[in-house]
């Protein structure tokens, strides 16, 4: 090979080494770039205060802050205005992102209805119809706990009926109102939805449909199951005499143990008088007794005191 091409293989093979070089040098600067892109912060929004779930956002709740890029959350915003006017579906607590997942659905999409949210698994929503003294003249409110009363005629028996608590502590999960026709006119009745186990909303159900539902709204603090025996006319008619029948009787029963008591004083005294009776024992000691020694022979000889 001559020099020249000697040389000219060599600048081939320099350039080609340099060419790799240069694209390994970009590919690793390139790698570094999105590296330091990723941990360079981002605008979110998060709660500027906390949240309870079914609160609608308001704006002083929320704030714009710094996020690292790449531990957003999915469904974060950028901007706090959209955001305002939602209901929160779970808790979010002061400095969290503020996400969609957080949040009730817009109106027209799945699971735009709030109640759905708030339902215990495993449990059920139940609506039944009151009227103004059955809802304990409106008082009743969400997150109440009441105990179902149910007035119904006893099966076998005419002309009687029977109340009787059916649920206790029944957690009041919404209240509102719903149109009728009765008459042939449109009537509103008060209506209370209640979250009840899958067995509990049977016996419910049929109860409404069998009799009367009266709901007795429970202290917030009072969670205690009450032994309610159920109520009929005999029953109540019957009681009203009890208290004052029943209130005089004891008052007469102390008064024979009086002279029970007496009685063992009187034994005590003809114990304690026994010994006196037997007098005759210290006329013993009116006489005398000699033992006389003769001989070896011994006689004795008893003389009494006249």
């Amino acid at each position: 090979m001559t020099r020249p091409k000697a040389v000219i293989v060599v600048a081939i093979l320099a350039l080609v080494f340099a060419g790799i070089a240069a694209w390994l040098t970009f590919h690793y600067l390139q790698g570094e770039m999105d590296k330091t892109k990723a941990v360079q912060p981002q605008k979110i929004v998060v709660a500027a205060s906390e949240i309870p779930t079914g609160t609608t956002i308001s704006e002083p709740q929320l704030k714009v802050t710094s996020w690292p890029k790449d531990s957003i959350p999915p469904g974060s915003a950028l901007d706090a205005k959209p955001l305002v006017g939602r209901v929160a579906i779970r808790a979010i607590s002061k400095g969290d992102a503020v996400t969609e997942q957080k949040l009730k659905p817009k109106a027209g999409g799945q699971g735009a209805g709030f109640l759905t949210y708030i339902i215990p698994l495993g449990h059920r929503a139940v609506t039944v119809a009151v009227n103004e003294v059955a809802g304990v003249a409106g008082f009743i409110t969400p997150n109440d706990r009441v105990d179902i009363v149910l007035t119904t005629p006893i099966p076998g028996v005419q002309n009687e009926k029977i109340s009787k608590i059916i649920l206790q502590n029944v957690p009041v999960l919404a209240t509102g109102q719903i149109t009728e026709q009765k008459e042939g006119k449109p009537v509103v009745v008060p209506t209370v939805t209640l979250d009840v186990t899958p067995d509990d909303s049977e016996r419910l159900v049929l109860g409404a449909s069998r009799g009367t539902l009266q709901l007795l709204l429970r202290n917030i603090a009072d969670s205690k199951p009450t032994d309610g025996k159920g109520a009929t006319i005999a029953k109540v008619l019957a009681g009203t005499p009890q208290p004052t029948v029943a209130a005089p009787e004891p008052a007469p029963a102390p008064k024979p143990a009086k002279p029970v008591a007496k009685r063992p004083a009187v034994k005590k005294q003809r114990v304690a008088a026994a010994p006196k009776a037997q007098a005759p024992a210290p006329a013993a000691r009116s006489s005398h007794t000699v033992t006389l020694i003769d001989g070896g022979v011994r006689t004795t000889k008893e003389f009494v005191l006249q």
